[in-house]
């Protein structure tokens, strides 16, 4: 299958392109290299060294014998959408062309635009590009759990039936996102289950749980493959930062109770949650969603965990919560559907004794403690009397 995946140079993007390719199928990668363009905005860098995409695709060949063809450019040119398109007339899109973090939505003004008019604007001008070029294109879209939010019922895999004064329906589930990152999320759900009802378009939506892991076996197989480790206060994982700080012997800094549950899953849990949404495509005009996650955990028990896992002693020190989040609630999700394609997901335990400690521990040297510390705060750009 020819399949196109946008934000293929991400942390993301990159191991699902090489995950796909090892499977049999023809891949194209696109990125206009803005998370790169972060790092340099916020001084800060991956914890592990990766390689220009150049590099990298080189290093696949050399490794895999497989090509993957490179597309420079950004969503938000709909020319160059509909060119990229034309010429590759990929059968399947994956689409992590967005910017991800909710920390980077939050800093000011200027920041929550720019996420909104990015993830929005070039989601749409995709979604054309495939409803006018060819609508047969599945759409495999990137959404986040965060789009639910927290609500005090269980949360269904993207539908919800109700009954209202003696009817029926069947209609998305609401929406309560915590940031305007997630917000973005939620109007790309919205308008591509518009162009399902109304182009015909085939698109199944993704919503992701927070991601943890570095390696995958096609990125294992070469340091020139290997993917980035984010573990800064805006675009690193709660996971990540407790993994470093048990590493360097620093306390483990859990926001407000620690009571924030939220969904998880293996990076390679999420390769292979790819590979299944691609071979098993959505029907014409089904707006398809999956909650990606495997296991759940709250801040509180993941600080636990690590601590039971880490060979040695570790410490918990509670900070003042710069989000604007309940500290304790209900969190049930229901997430069925790629079980039922086949995922066999990987455990939390299993992956921070195989791997994520000594990664760490290889490359403590690059750590700045300073980017550990949260800096932005939900209320902090927004004046108040």
């Amino acid at each position: 299958m020819r399949v196109l995946v946008l934000g293929g140079d991400g942390y993301l993007g990159w191991p699902t392109a090489l995950h796909l390719s090892d499977c049999g199928h023809q891949i194209a990668v696109l990125d206009n290299f803005a998370r790169r363009g972060y790092d340099e905005e916020l001084g800060v860098r991956s914890l592990v060294p990766i390689e220009d995409l150049d590099t990298r695709i080189a290093a696949w060949h050399e490794v895999s014998g497989q090509r993957i063809t490179a597309y420079t450019g950004d969503l938000l040119d709909a020319e160059f959408v509909y060119r990229v398109l034309a010429e590759f007339k990929p059968e399947a899109i994956v689409h992590f062309a967005e910017q991800r973090a909710a920390p980077y939505s939050m800093i000011d003004r200027q920041h929550a635009v720019y996420t909104q008019h990015n993830n929005v604007i070039g989601t749409l001008n995709l979604m054309y590009a495939v409803a006018e070029l060819d609508p047969s294109i599945h759409l495999v879209k990137l959404g986040t759990m965060g789009e639910y939010g927290t609500p005090n019922i269980d949360i269904e895999e993207g539908w919800l039936e109700v009954e209202h004064n003696g009817r029926k329906d069947r209609m998305l589930y609401p929406k309560k996102p915590g940031s305007f990152y997630h917000l973005s999320k939620v109007h790309d759900s919205h308008n591509l289950e518009f162009g399902c009802r109304i182009w015909g378009l085939r698109v199944t939506d993704l919503n992701q749980g927070i991601v943890y892991g570095q390696q995958t076996p096609q990125t294992a197989q070469d340091a020139r493959l290997a993917t980035r480790l984010d573990y800064d206060a805006v675009f690193g994982t709660v996971l990540n930062r407790f993994v470093i700080q048990a590493v360097l012997g620093e306390p483990l800094t859990v926001y407000g109770t620690g009571g924030q549950t939220r969904g998880l899953l293996d990076i390679r849990d999420t390769v292979e949650c790819i590979r299944l949404a691609v071979e098993h495509p959505a029907e014409a005009g089904e707006f398809r969603v999956f909650n990606q996650m495997t296991e759940s955990y709250s801040v509180g028990q993941i600080a636990q965990l690590v601590s039971e896992c880490f060979p040695g002693p570790v410490q918990v020190e509670h900070l003042e919560n710069p989000r604007v989040e309940q500290p304790e609630h209900y969190y049930n999700v229901k997430h069925t559907g790629l079980v039922g394609l086949g995922l066999q997901p990987h455990l939390l335990s299993d992956t921070l004794i195989e791997s994520l400690f000594d990664i760490v521990a290889a490359n403590k040297d690059r750590v700045d403690l300073n980017a550990l510390l949260p800096t932005v705060r939900w209320k902090g750009g927004v004046k108040t009397a």
